[in-house]
């Protein structure tokens, strides 16, 4: 398993509380949530970016 760094993080406190209720209900923790959430959000960018590499590719040259 990757190193774990901790670090502050400044949240608006309903977005606190939408993020708890989440992850109750998701059965994790509020740190596992946050964590979970922000992996898919670079997963998705990760593809993201890779489908504009690839459509960029297929132009023509020239």
């Amino acid at each position: 398993m990757a190193e774990r760094k901790a670090f502050l993080l400044r949240v608006d406190a309903e977005l606190l509380k939408e993020l708890e209720a989440w992850a109750q209900q998701e059965l994790r923790s509020l740190n596992g949530q946050i964590e979970y959430l922000l992996r898919q959000a670079v997963q998705q960018r990760r593809r993201r970016l890779q489908q504009n590499r690839d459509a960029g590719s297929e132009r023509p040259t020239g």
